[in-house]
């Protein structure tokens, strides 16, 4: 029989002092803490619905006491704005769970160079976390050029940043997807795209901090305070998701709800270690405890 400890007074998010560990029984030496790097679009909703299951599944984490963080590639917004989103949505999360490559690249930056500059192409998510971390935007001779997404890409803005970038500032990318999902089936240009075009005009090379970067992975992992071996990511894409989860090592839940399908999976040269329909799958007692443990002598596939 499974026991769970809690802690009283806990907060909504579990902190390191407040771990909740999970016992075969009582008596039983603690079995190591499982936490959970969870991707959003496509995984717990698509455009303004949530997906059948998520908000059960995230909320029964949250109840158990097995710490998550939200991971996205979208730098539009900040955690608050996501947070709002989530809970209209159903969801029982704080701005704590939230985690944005906006987040990731301005931490990153400013363990390189501490008060620097930038010249962003980019939205209010990117630019409140470089605020944040005591960068100043600025409209000439940056330290770093960085491009975020945006709804409203301007040529002028392009093109000042080629020169820049000629001139000699350094070129950072949010993240390099070549698109994103806006609802109703469409998609629009995504952050990658639009470096591409920079990098085509430049001939110098963007550094990415978003997924797969393992900038981001490693940078979400210690936040909640987990172990390699006790970090476990659940994504819809092959090739942000899962590729910079497996690379770093953690157990790969791919859930096919999202951008990946089951017939795309024959174009990879890795594998999730677990493939479900939806995250409702990992309401199951039991393919959950399989994957808390990383019991798969094959790829699960309850597709």
């Amino acid at each position: 029989m499974l026991a769970y400890i809690t802690f009283k007074n806990s907060l909504p998010c579990c902190r390191p002092s407040e771990r909740i560990y999970l016992f075969k029984n009582k008596k039983d030496k603690p079995m190591a803490q499982k936490g959970f790097l969870i991707d959003m679009d496509g995984v717990i909703y698509k455009g303004s619905e949530p997906i059948p299951g998520a908000v059960e599944f995230i909320n029964s984490l949250r109840e158990r006491g097995y710490p998550f963080l939200f991971l996205t590639n979208n730098s539009q917004r900040t955690p608050r704005d996501v947070c709002y989103k989530l809970r209209k949505l159903g969801f029982n999360v704080t701005d704590e769970d939230i985690f944005t490559c906006a987040m990731a690249t301005a931490r990153y930056l400013a363990s390189r160079k501490t008060h620097g500059t930038a010249y962003v192409i980019g939205e209010g998510g990117l630019l409140t976390e470089l605020h944040n971390v005591g960068y100043s935007i600025v409209d000439d001779h940056p330290d770093y050029v960085i491009i975020g997404e945006g709804r409203t890409i301007m040529l002028e803005s392009v093109d000042k940043a080629i020169n820049m970038i000629m001139n000699g500032s350094k070129l950072i990318a949010t993240n390099l997807d070549p698109n994103c999902p806006v609802g109703n089936g469409k998609t629009r240009a995504g952050c990658g795209a639009f470096v591409a075009m920079l990098e085509f005009a430049t001939g110098k090379q963007a550094f990415s901090v978003g997924k797969p970067s393992p900038v981001m992975m490693r940078m979400a992992r210690k936040a909640l305070q987990l172990s390699t071996d006790e970090t476990i990511m659940i994504g819809d894409t092959m090739t942000t998701d899962i590729l910079g989860a497996g690379s770093m090592g953690f157990t790969t839940v791919l859930t096919l709800s999202g951008v990946t399908k089951e017939a795309d999976l024959d174009h990879f040269g890795y594998t999730p270690d677990f493939i479900i329909k939806s995250v409702k799958d990992l309401l199951d007692i039991n393919l959950f405890e399989r994957v808390l443990e990383k019991e798969h002598e094959r790829v699960l596939n309850v597709a």
